[in-house]
């Protein structure tokens, strides 16, 4: 990709989910409403547009689990109440803050293009494909997002809204600060945090975030490179004895001479992580501000193999996706026979009991990078989590089509906090609840080049022979049909002819016998003819 061709994208004009900078101000944090005006008509929501309106947001109280036993004391609580109580809901085939954007799956100037982006596999990507994807992530690694700010404190550290805290953001970075701020420890003051607290793992939810999570980082970098063909790659990362995309060609090899940092051939060497350090933000009881904290770390294979001996293989995906359940109580880590907790990885894959001394499937593969993907909080700063987490959507996608479960078996209470079917996901605004996502990634608009589904053979091999018949007799039928339609018309002719002649000899009877009851046979012909 051309130093060029970069450079004109990185004047593309950017936005995402979280919050708008048109709503961080003072003003709109203290009225508590978020209802942008859509620049198509200027009206709030593009109401007058019918894209959407500003409306009340409604949380269905629901009790939560044990894990989180405070109340009122975390931003993130009944989200998005905190901060704002009217959003913009968006109609029909529309979505965004303001309702500017596209719906999942729906493209187009008025959003009326539906069609289905299949995602691919790293390798089966043309030069061309992934030189783009590649590129895209660079830009977006050093662009600013001009529509989306970062939260750098809490709502009680802003005086209640009164004194706004926050700041600009590459577009790249506002993906790694969501996944933060996600995951992030609850302060509780006086330098005292809560740590068993996660909004997007160890819970329900940990699938359905993940794949919002994934579409809207998808679709902001459509957006970005005005390239609605674009999608995410994935890495099918079963049966590997390495790290295959770990070369100069993909997402950067290992560097010459230390191990732990990437080769300086590749993109990413030059790369910045950020919301690394937890314990300092926890001890100053603040939040990530998106400062750089030193180079993107890898160095795959010298993990803990006591923890993580290798990456997962075929048969664990497979064990895992034969698990009829999809949750257990009491619905995190500690869940046994579910198949959200052995894909998330805190379940054995060979039994599905929960150990949490040993890392499976999901969690495998963030122990194996050994670096700056191994921390929860800043694991998205390496750009290996991307091609991870599409894959282990896949298999998600594979469980809801082999099961075909009712979106009821999604838990509605008691678990973790952020977790039960109608939360609101946390930190996206516009808002989606977990059930949202609880459903087929085709009625989302995408698909998976290994799941894409075809005529079975066995059907072909049915109908085929029919079809050679047709082939043969098709003359015979088109001549058929000829001599049908000239057989048909002849006999039409003879009727019209005897109609017509028995016509005037009835005409002539009724001039010479008038007061004759034969006029009502008349009218009985004529209705017949008509019919």
């Amino acid at each position: 990709m051309s130093l060029l061709f970069l450079c004109l994208l990185s004047f593309c004009k950017l936005s995402f989910q979280q919050f708008p900078r048109v709503c961080t101000s003072a003003e709109t944090l203290i009225r508590k409403e978020c209802c942008p005006a859509w620049k198509g008509d200027g009206s709030s929501c593009g109401e007058l547009s019918g894209r959407g309106s500003c409306q009340d947001i409604f949380i269905i109280d629901a009790p939560h689990g044990p894990q989180f036993p405070f109340l009122g004391v975390d931003d993130r609580e009944n989200w998005p109440i905190v901060f704002y109580n009217r959003t913009c809901q968006c109609n029909k085939s529309f979505m965004g803050f303001n309702c500017g954007d596209c719906r999942f799956g729906f493209f187009g100037i008025n959003c009326t293009e539906q069609r289905l982006s299949i995602r691919k596999n790293v390798f089966d990507l043309t030069t061309t494909e992934k030189n783009q994807f590649l590129a895209y992530l660079n830009l977006a690694k050093y662009t600013i997002s001009q529509d989306y700010q970062i939260a750098t404190g809490t709502y009680a550290q802003m005086n209640n809204g009164s004194s706004p805290m926050f700041k600009d953001i590459s577009i790249y970075d506002l993906f790694v600060w969501m996944h933060y701020y996600t995951s992030r420890d609850a302060l509780l003051g006086q330098s005292s945090v809560w740590t068993d607290i996660d909004f997007a793992h160890e819970g329900p939810g940990f699938p359905t975030w993940h794949r919002a999570f994934m579409l809207l980082w998808e679709n902001e970098l459509r957006k970005m490179a005005h390239d609605d063909s674009f999608t995410i790659p994935y890495w099918d990362w079963r049966d590997s004895e390495s790290c295959d995309v770990c070369t100069d060609e993909y997402m950067g090899g290992r560097h010459s001479t230390n191990p732990n940092l990437l080769s300086s051939a590749s993109f990413f060497a030059t790369w910045q992580v950020i919301c690394t350090r937890p314990e300092e933000y926890n001890r100053r009881e603040v939040l990530c501000d998106g400062v750089p904290e030193g180079p993107l770390q890898r160095n795959p294979g010298n993990q803990d193999r006591n923890r993580t001996p290798r990456l997962p293989i075929s048969a664990e995906v497979e064990f895992c996706l034969n698990l009829m359940e999809y949750e257990t109580p009491p619905y995190d880590k500690f869940a046994n026979f579910s198949f959200r907790n052995t894909l998330e990885g805190f379940a054995n894959p060979n039994d599905a009991i929960s150990n949490t001394t040993q890392s499976g499937l999901h969690n495998a593969l963030h122990i194996y990078m050994n670096g700056s993907m191994s921390g929860v909080g800043g694991s998205a700063n390496d750009p290996v989590f991307i091609l991870h987490h599409a894959f282990v959507d896949s298999i998600y996608e594979q469980w809801l089509r082999r099961h075909t479960p009712l979106q009821t078996i999604f838990p509605a209470t008691n678990a973790p906090i952020g977790h039960n079917r109608d939360y609101y996901m946390v930190p996206f605004i516009p808002n989606y609840r977990n059930i949202d996502f609880f459903i087929s990634t085709r009625d989302l608009g995408y698909d998976y080049d290994y799941l894409v589904e075809s005529v079975p053979s066995s059907i072909q091999e049915i109908i085929a022979p029919y079809l050679q018949e047709a082939k043969q007799i098709w003359p015979w039928l088109l001549s058929a049909a000829v001599a049908g339609c000239l057989v048909t018309s002849l006999f039409n002719c003879i009727i019209t002819q005897v109609c017509q002649k028995r016509k005037k000899q009835d005409s002539t009877s009724e001039e010479k016998q008038p007061l004759l009851n034969g006029h009502d046979e008349y009218q009985g012909i004529t209705y017949q003819t008509a019919m």
